[in-house]
């Protein structure tokens, strides 16, 4: 975009600035401004930039208008140090602004004279934009004294920063001469030192090997001892087991006199005494139901006539109860001397399975306990072992004997083996609903009966 040249009034060009402008078109910079003359440079344009229209700026810089002079500066240095360069009615703008602002540089310049107190900076930034004749040199010389000036201003901090090193360099030589003696000190202490510790480290060794010395000593002695003891200890170990298996053996004997004699003499005369038992109480309860008169012999004992048998646990189910009938388990344990064997687990796993055992056994053996008050029958309630996780500790209740099963035995076995052991005509009740222990009883001459039959007579107790 052109820029129009006004005709008049503060931004018309100045009479002179054109002189000098036409006196110095011919004069060219043969390198670029030095930095520091730059910088002046922006700072003359961006302080006459505000007496200046919108109009009479070129199009880059109209953005910049209403900025403060350090701010134009900060943003639009580049582009001022462009439009000075290269838009000469823009320039000759500026310096008209600054002939107007009365600047002392800008009339001496005018005048062809530079003040001698003049920064060579300031003069040679006022000249580039006035642009009076001899601008150049001007300059030129401003540039190369500036190169002069920051030449020594580098070599005087040159010179001071040598200065610095070396008293640096000086202090740092002192700081370590005072670090070596301190340190040869402290080598000469470590050395002391260390002749101390070798000397107790030579003394700690000789004492070292001399109790290696004794130590080696010490276990030979052990080792002989310890052979000795090895020696004693098996002899009275072979002793102790020769002392032991006939220990053992006299022990066994005499187990197996004991067994012998118990066997041949205790169990016969309990199951003799048992059978006789047996056989009086069925003789007094079957005078009882013929209500037989007390005499001897009486009229009626001469007819020819069958005579009613002794009743068994077999006889109770011509009496036409039901196998579920509580009344039955009641009459079977109302014959004489009869006897309630009960497979413990397989009742309360049939009645109350989800209870802890314990819990279980308790419960049956409370129900059994008033069972045998009630009827007066022998009760034994079997448990088996294997269900067992640690022995029990248990009280068996009045008029009940509580057995397990040993280990390798079931409790169906065992209750076998009571059955067994019964004389024969001795009634025996067994409680299962296990079918291969009711048929095995039933074989020995048992009465076998259900669990639930049990289980529902103990519900009316």
């Amino acid at each position: 975009m052109s820029v129009s040249q006004p005709t008049g009034g503060a931004g018309a060009p100045d009479p002179s600035a054109a002189a000098g402008d036409a006196g110095g078109a011919a004069e060219v910079l043969e390198r670029p401004l030095p930095e520091g003359i730059r910088r002046r440079v922006i700072a003359l344009v961006a302080d006459a930039f505000g007496g200046l229209t919108v109009s009479e700026l070129p199009a880059s810089l109209r953005q910049y208008a209403r900025f403060t002079p350090s701010r134009r500066a900060k943003f639009a240095g580049n582009a001022m140090a462009t439009a000075v360069e290269s838009d000469t009615a823009f320039r000759q703008r500026i310096s008209a602004r600054l002939r107007e602002m009365g600047s002392e540089l800008a009339e001496a310049l005018d005048a062809g004279t530079a003040p001698a107190a003049a920064d060579p900076e300031d003069v040679a930034a006022m000249a580039f934009v006035l642009r009076p004749p001899g601008w150049v040199k001007l300059v030129t010389a401003a540039g190369e004294e500036a190169q002069r000036a920051g030449a020594e201003r580098a070599g005087e901090e040159a010179q001071r920063e040598l200065r610095r090193l070396r008293e640096e360099l000086a202090e740092a030589r002192a700081q370590a001469r005072g670090e070596v003696e301190r340190l040869r000190a402290e080598l000469d202490a470590a050395r002391r030192e260390s002749e101390a510790q070798q000397r107790k480290l030579r003394s700690a060794q000789s004492d070292v090997r001399r109790g290696e010395a004794a130590l080696r000593k010490a276990r030979e002695e052990l080792e002989a001892l310890r052979s000795e003891a090895s020696a004693e200890l098996a002899a009275a170990l072979g002793e102790t087991r020769r002392v032991k298996a006939r220990l053992a053996e006299a022990e066994s004997a005499l187990e197996s006199s004991r067994r012998a004699v118990r066997e041949g003499r205790s169990v016969e005369d309990m199951r003799l005494r048992l059978l006789l038992d047996t056989v009086l109480d069925a003789a007094q309860g079957l005078r009882r139901e013929l209500a037989l008169p007390p005499a001897s012999v009486h009229p009626a004992d001469l007819v020819d006539a069958v005579e009613p048998g002794r009743m068994s646990p077999k006889d109770i189910a011509a009496r036409a109860l039901s196998e579920t009938d509580p009344a039955l388990l009641d009459q079977l344990l109302a014959l004489p001397q009869a006897h309630l064997v009960v497979d413990g687990y397989n009742v309360t796993k049939t009645g109350y399975p989800t209870m802890p055992l314990d819990k279980q056994r308790l419960r049956l053996l409370g129900g059994l306990a008033m069972l045998a008050a009630q009827s007066g029958a022998e009760v034994t309630c079997v448990f088996d072992g294997a269900e067992l996780a640690a022995p029990v500790l248990l009280a068996p209740p009045r008029g009940v004997r509580v057995l397990f099963s040993k280990p390798g035995v079931t409790a169906d076995e065992l209750i076998r083996q009571l059955v067994r052991a019964e004389p024969p005509g001795r009634p025996v009740v067994v409680v299962s609903t296990d079918r291969e222990v009711a048929d095995g009883v039933a074989k020995a001459g048992a009465r076998p009966v259900a669990s639930a039959l049990l289980l529902k007579r103990l519900a009316r107790t």
